[in-house]
């Protein structure tokens, strides 16, 4: 691990260890809930791992997660009740919800529960505490469990109380999502196979410019695309119609316009509205009152033409604006491409929710090598960062 440290797993842990005891497992359940139903559950799919493997063992296992931003307040649509319903369907086992987070009705129902047995706790973010930081709240969590695990990859790049001051009043350890996603992460930056082609999109060019630039140390090419190509068109010297940019943003795009694998598209999709009819043009011909909603046909051309060549492949971000199907094109061609090129030739990781809501939509998901649970951990990682989540659970 970085700096001298190392993370201990739960693989390391002994059974008699485990057996009978209280497993305080922090873990990403962030889902979309419907009328009080999961309507996407791949984040619950991706715990199971962890949780049957302490259940297996006799642990008694108490999860703690979040739904959405309640900001410190009870929103009854943001419970986790519906979670633990379509949690127990898939381990096959009931799942106790408990409606509280600490206090003596949660002891309680911990001190019911057999070795095996399977306990979701309400919303962390109920409470005031846990976004920030509280002592006084992590404590109170800390007397929940003999031993606590960090499973939630997606919110290591948060301070939240459970991530952070938690993991150190307990003995701590990973769990096998968590040591995976730090496993395959960690091989991107240290022993890709090249030709090494990365590809970011998205919105937000201040999330992304720190990973840009440590990734075109180490890839062969960096394809930008969605509406974080529009400062860097703009900072090229070209006319972005009527696509918001922000002048800060220009600036951010023209500290890295001189890294050499950096790769920008040739023409672009153009309309006057969301509703509009588009138009091709090529960046040099960017009308006034057009704005950029995707990347163009040579684009993903010239962009596929890298990814078919590639031995590794790193995809975060759509292309253009996905949401509305008249600008999803490049961002479903190339995720084609890619999830065709992984399966056998490339090794391929994507991450972020839109660029798995495009893959899964394309029903090609299942090709790629790794799925990357975090979106902002993801590229905070691969940035070089400390994550503050894993950092807690690391010892010298």
């Amino acid at each position: 691990m970085r700096g001298g440290r190392t993370m201990q797993s739960i693989r390391d842990w002994k059974s008699a260890e485990l057996d009978g005891k209280r497993i305080v497992v922090r873990v990403d359940l962030n889902v979309p809930i419907v009328r009080g139903r999961v309507v996407d559950d791949w984040r619950l799919r991706a715990v199971l791992p962890t949780i049957r493997f302490l259940t297996d063992r006799g642990a008694r296992v108490i999860l703690l997660a979040h739904l959405g931003r309640p900001k410190g307040k009870r929103v009854p649509e943001l419970s986790l009740r519906p979670v633990a319903k379509r949690l127990a369907t898939l381990l096959g086992k009931p799942v106790s919800f408990v409606p509280e987070v600490i206090g003596r009705r949660v002891q309680k129902a911990i001190a019911r529960s057999a070795p095996g047995d399977v306990l979701l706790l309400e919303n962390l973010r109920f409470f005031p505490g846990e976004e920030k930081n509280g002592v006084t709240f992590a404590r109170n969590l800390a007397v929940l469990g003999d031993r606590f695990v960090q499973d939630g990859f997606a919110v290591c790049h948060r301070t939240d109380a459970s991530l952070v001051r938690l993991p150190k009043l307990l003995p701590s350890a990973a769990g096998i999502l968590l040591s995976e996603e730090v496993a395959v992460l960690s091989h991107l930056l240290t022993r890709p196979k090249k030709p090494f082609v990365v590809l970011i999109g998205g919105a937000k060019i201040e999330t992304k410019i720190g990973v840009i630039r440590a990734l075109a140390k180490k890839a062969q090419t960096v394809a930008i695309g969605g509406t974080l190509l529009v400062p860097f068109l703009k900072a090229s010297g070209y006319d972005v119609g009527s696509s918001p940019v922000t002048a800060k943003d220009v600036r951010l795009a023209k500290q890295l316009l001189a890294l050499r694998p950096l790769l920008l598209p040739t023409d672009v999709v153009v309309a006057t509205s969301p509703k509009a009819k588009p138009f091709v043009r090529k960046v040099k011909e960017i009308g006034a009152g057009e704005c950029i909603y995707d990347i163009g046909p040579a684009t993903i051309r010239a962009y596929a033409k890298k990814i078919r060549s590639a031995q590794t492949i790193v995809w975060n971000g759509p292309m253009g604006y996905a949401e509305i199907p008249t600008f999803s094109h490049g961002s479903h061609a190339l995720a084609w491409i890619i999830a065709s090129r992984s399966r056998g030739k490339a090794y391929g990781v994507i991450g972020g929710g839109e660029t798995i809501q495009i893959m899964r939509k394309r029903e090609v998901i299942e090709w790629m090598d790794w799925v990357s649970t975090g979106g902002g951990a993801m590229l905070m990682f691969l940035e070089g960062k400390a994550l503050p989540g894993i950092a807690a659970i690391q010892k010298k």
